[in-house]
């Protein structure tokens, strides 16, 4: 694939859209952190890795809106929730393009003033009890269902990999009684059966959610977001992560 540019992203937080918001990203990074082990016989730094960390920092405009189908990033900024908040970037509007998502908690909403006049506020959102972690999207940014829907799937290129999942869904808008999003592989694009413990819980509002298989969970070739429940109208998008390797 040729390199490309950031044309076209997003950004969600616990649901909400805040890609008309966000103006530039300071950081999505993430790993184990380094254990420093250097014996005296060393030269050099000897290290190993410790617990996984991450982080997802961005800069937001300032926009106050607060109505029923518009909230603007202050509204769902503002907050500085004690809880976790699910943040993801996803980086085009195509089935199969990258994204990244990171369970945090969100340490700050800082306010800086330009002397043009302008204001934008920094946030910094460190990891949780997960790493920050790359997938890709089941969704061409968000997507829309009227009804139980199979969405369009990814080809991972791979007969099927062993080393388990994850899933990241943020609800956008809802309407109905519950939707609940099903996690679906196929070894040939056309049979596909909901994964090992990929239905997330039945969701009723906007909000985020975060979900794993076992860590030898096999995930075939094709993968998909599958709805179901009774609902008129679901706002959402989900990045998905295969591990191509063991898990720690």
């Amino acid at each position: 694939m040729a390199k490309q540019g950031s044309m076209g992203s997003n950004a969600y937080v616990d649901g909400y859209d805040v890609g008309g918001d966000v103006t530039a990203l300071g950081a999505i990074s993430g790993g184990p952190a380094p254990g420093d082990v250097t014996p005296i016989k060393k030269l050099a730094f000897e290290r190993i890795g410790l617990v996984r960390d991450g982080r997802i920092d961005f800069t937001s405009a300032f926009n106050d809106d607060n109505v029923s189908a518009i909230i603007g990033a202050h509204q769902v900024l503002k907050t500085l929730p004690i809880a976790d908040r699910l943040v993801s970037y996803f980086h085009s509007q195509t089935v199969g393009a990258t994204a990244a998502s990171c369970v945090s908690k969100q340490i700050n909403y800082d306010a800086t003033r330009g002397q043009d006049g302008s204001l934008f506020f920094g946030v910094n959102a460190q990891s949780n009890g997960f790493g920050m972690e790359w997938g890709e999207q089941l969704t061409a940014g968000s997507k829309t269902d009227t009804g139980a829907t199979n969405g369009a799937s990814i080809d991972y290129g791979a007969v099927s990999t062993l080393f388990g999942w994850a899933a990241y869904v943020h609800l956008i808008a809802f309407t109905g009684t519950s939707v609940t999003f099903n996690v679906q592989d196929s070894a040939d694009n056309a049979t596909f059966a909901t994964v090992t413990g990929g239905s997330f819980s039945a969701m009723t509002a906007i909000g985020g959610a975060r979900l794993a298989g076992a860590t030898n969970a096999t995930v075939r070739r094709y993968v998909r977001i599958a709805t179901t429940g009774t609902f008129t109208n679901a706002v959402f998008a989900v990045n998905f992560v295969r591990y191509l390797t063991a898990q720690p």
